[in-house]
């Protein structure tokens, strides 16, 4: 089956691909770094080198997450606004099967694609940036430096693998739409049933609350100097960080509605209000991986302050020590909190799009609207509230789960030394996160605001709905 046969042109996927690229620069990047330093440090012997692959394989692995969300929620918005076409397929004997097989391909071949050129351009970038600093003597000559990292193929084949799944995943629900329901407009498919829901809520309440108990026994084990607290702080991170995707889609509607209160009380802000929750599951997609992101960049950089703060308490260093260890959480939490904003730039990326995407689905409503008098300042009001509302959302709970996840992560790994619970508040980087959050709001509402306003209501309206 051809793949414009179900995803449409290759625009339509432009977000996927691009968030793959970014993944493939990033792992390319980091694992041409990761030998160069490899082989600098090889007369230390394997270790080293070990530890390097073993970070790089972990960082790789967070922002590989993050693009898997962003990669489902893309392709699922894409077809989510196709669902008449789909139906109409279905309606000429096309089996839901094929329909699936055929997003899961056309997802891995995108992403084959951009994840080779995104890894292509880094190692060369990282090569040329490695030759520049030779020549300048800021690296040492006499070392045989690696141009090219084996281990980025497998990246680009896990960066495929990803897709293929994500694709997989994000094609579920609306596939399993019956031909007469994507005829009439419905979306029963997308709808999670009653038992179903209810299912949901329940893992995700249990999943909570056993994650909370166990951040609870880390810290306590952290008070006493048990050595591994720190493990179970991770376990219980894990475990409520499922709970909280299993049960996203009830509570980021909710908090975007809440938050949509915000934006005011005139025509165009009650319906960005409406338009904001009116599909929960667009709105979860929408709004998840940026508040991943969010939440991963906090919690490294709540941790490290904490550390930081604890360091300051410790008893028995002498002020050379303290400057020591304050150096070494400065340049370690850096390091982290770079991977962070990479993972983050992927989920600003696919809020992005799927904002563009929504909005270009939308013609016929912006059309009406412009029919009955709103003007093109309405129509850029309303979306600019709606990226608001979503984006604020994603922004207030990931800095509220990040502050927790982080202190509670410090308090198990320095409890015992550190007198009282520790808050880990970065407050530049809370400045950098809300100032990110607002360029983010900009670049999600503005183009695709041009475009509505661009569109004549007389054209908007002739588009199929």
């Amino acid at each position: 089956m051809r793949r414009d046969l179900v995803l449409g042109s290759a625009r339509e996927l432009g977000t996927v691909g691009l968030v793959a690229g970014l993944s493939g620069a990033y792992a390319g990047a980091l694992l041409t770094c990761s030998s160069m330093l490899s082989a600098m440090n090889r007369d230390e012997g394997s270790s080293v080198g070990v530890f390097l692959a073993i970070v790089s394989t972990v960082f790789i692995g967070m922002a590989l997450y993050v693009a898997a969300v962003v990669i489902s929620a893309g392709v699922t918005t894409v077809i989510a606004g196709r669902l008449q076409h789909i139906a109409t397929l279905r309606l000429l004997g096309a089996r839901s099967t094929d329909l699936r097989r055929s997003v899961t391909g056309s997802t891995a071949r995108i992403c084959l694609l951009g994840s080779l050129i995104g890894v292509v351009v880094a190692t060369l970038l990282t090569d040329v940036t490695r030759v520049v600093l030779v020549h300048q003597d800021h690296l040492p000559s006499d070392v045989d430096y690696p141009w090219f990292s084996p281990g980025s193929v497998i990246a680009v084949l896990a960066i495929t693998g990803v897709a293929a799944v994500a694709g997989w995943v994000g094609s579920r629900r609306v596939l399993q739409v019956s031909p007469a329901q994507a005829l009439a407009g419905t979306t029963g498919a997308r709808s999670a049933t009653g038992r179903a829901g209810a299912l949901r809520v329940g893992l995700a309440t249990v999943l909570l609350v056993g994650g909370v108990g166990l951040f609870a026994l880390a810290m306590i084990l952290g008070e006493r100097g048990v050595g591994f607290a720190f493990f179970i702080a991770f376990l219980a991170a894990c475990v409520t960080s499922t709970g909280l995707l299993v049960g996203a889609r009830f509570v980021l509607p909710w908090l975007v509605a809440r938050l949509g209160r915000l934006v005011g009380f005139d025509a165009a802000s009650l319906i960005a209000q409406r338009n904001a929750v009116a599909d929960p599951a667009r709105t979860t997609r929408s709004t998840l991986g940026l508040f991943i992101g969010v939440a991963l960049v906090t919690t490294i950089a709540s941790g490290t302050a904490a550390l930081q703060d604890s360091v300051n308490s410790w008893e028995g260093l002498s002020a050379h020590q303290r400057e020591v260890a304050h150096t070494m959480l400065s340049v370690a939490s850096t390091v982290t909190i770079m991977v962070g904003v990479v993972s983050s730039l992927i989920a600003a990326v696919g809020f992005v799009s799927t904002m563009s995407l929504t909005v270009i689905q939308r013609r016929r409503e912006l059309g009406l609207l412009r029919a009955l008098g709103f003007t093109g300042a309405q129509v850029r009001s309303m979306i600019t509230k709606e990226s608001i509302a979503m984006s604020a959302a994603a922004t207030v709970a990931g800095i509220g789960i990040g502050l927790c996840y982080g202190s509670a992560s410090a308090q198990a790994l320095v409890g015992a030394e550190t007198p009282g619970f520790v808050w880990g508040l970065p407050w530049l980087v809370l400045v950098a996160i809300v100032l990110g959050a607002v360029a983010v709001i900009l670049l999600a509402s503005q183009p695709p605001a041009r475009r509505a306003i661009a569109t004549p209501p007389v054209t908007a309206l002739r588009v199929d709905a």
